[in-house]
């Protein structure tokens, strides 16, 4: 893009000046400049406020004294309009509010160069109000999907807290249950008493801790409810097959008695939204595979679907839903990881790898 620019730059000042005077000089070195500066990079802010300096050092000057005879400037105006989409769409808020205006200033101020200014700078202030009306559209847009995005990531910790009291707090119940017995069974020595009660006030304290933070997490006052699990996932894709495409569901076997309940609770939560994409984005699939094995470190979920259009799935790709941002900050809290993206061989496929013992998947 910048060679471009460069290039219209050259150009325009061949065919307006071949015999350059200073002003077209002034012209020439404030194109080079901002065409530079409208190079895509990290630091917006910075390449945007030099652009804007000398854009707007030439126009003062060239306004103020000597026009110049005829000047075009489409090269510094496109370039200014880059930089201008790029700082009101992706510069921090303070910076978008003071630097944008003045980039649209520059934008306008550029054509007023020409001793005769008239259409284009008509033109340049339609494309200037244009522009930056659009990029503060697809600024509000992008911040709306960052909100949705954080509600919901919150949405799901929301859930892992529901889970949180569901399968942990049965089984610190029941230390604290088993402690209890075992303080009044045990009375061979005075050790044994003072060992499981220091275990009963350990537990119990943190099973007081563990429902205070619970009950500040979950603000609406649900009560708990099963967790599903891969009996669960059965029942699913039988009730999605009756409505549905064939599913096909491939378990490895002696996984069912190894997988933690928070793991199945995952892979049901999982596998009930990709069926759910299948619905939306692909009911022209014939058939959707299903697999759960084990490896190495945890257990993988595999699911393919061979439906979908290449611009549905495309689409699907760039995140145009919610629903896989959560189950990727599930998986990604419980130490593992989620991929999903258009498969080589054709349709839709999603990879999950959930880490069996705790520690976070390789």
């Amino acid at each position: 893009m910048a060679v471009v620019l460069l290039l219209l730059v050259g150009f325009e000042t061949l065919a307006l000046a071949r015999q350059p005077t200073r002003p077209h000089l002034v012209v020439l070195a404030a194109g080079l400049v901002v065409c530079l500066c409208a190079v895509p990079s990290a630091r917006i802010p910075l390449t945007g406020r030099a652009a804007t300096a000398a854009s707007l050092s030439a126009s003062a000057a060239l306004i103020a004294g000597q026009h110049a005879r005829e000047v075009w400037g489409l090269g510094e105006g496109i370039a200014l309009l880059v930089l201008l989409t790029a700082v009101v769409r992706r510069a921090p808020g303070r910076t978008a509010a003071v630097l944008g205006p003045l980039l649209g200033l520059a934008c306008v101020l550029a054509p007023v160069r020409d001793v005769r200014p008239g259409l284009f700078t008509v033109v340049s202030v339609v494309l200037t109000v244009v522009v930056a009306a659009y990029s503060t559209i697809l600024r509000g847009q992008d911040d709306r999907r960052l909100r949705e995005l954080a509600a919901v990531r919150a949405a799901e910790r929301l859930e892992l807290a529901r889970e949180l009291h569901d399968l942990v707090a049965h089984h610190v119940t029941g230390i604290v249950v088993q402690a209890r017995a075992a303080r009044f069974t045990a009375l061979e020595g005075p050790q044994a008493g003072t060992t499981l009660e220091r275990i009963e006030a350990s537990g119990s304290e943190a099973l007081g801790a563990m429902r205070r933070l619970v009950r500040v997490l979950r603000e609406d006052g649900a009560h708990p409810q099963p967790v599903a699990g891969l009996a669960e996932v059965c029942a699913l894709t039988e009730a999605f097959a009756r409505t549905g495409p064939p599913v096909v569901l491939s378990l490895d076997k002696g996984l069912a008695e190894a997988l933690p309940d928070d793991v199945a609770a995952a892979v049901y939560r999982i596998v009930r939204e990709a069926l759910t994409n299948v619905r939306k984005h692909a009911a022209d699939a014939t058939a959707v595979r299903i697999g759960l094995r084990s490896v190495p470190f945890g257990a993988e979920l595999r699911i393919a679907n061979d439906g979908g259009s290449p611009a549905r799935l495309c689409e699907q790709a760039r995140g145009g839903g919610f629903g896989l941002a959560g189950l990727t900050e599930r998986a990604e809290a419980m130490g593992g990881r989620l991929l999903a993206g258009p498969a080589a061989e054709g349709g839709w496929e999603l990879t999950a790898v959930l880490p069996l013992d705790g520690g976070a998947a390789a």
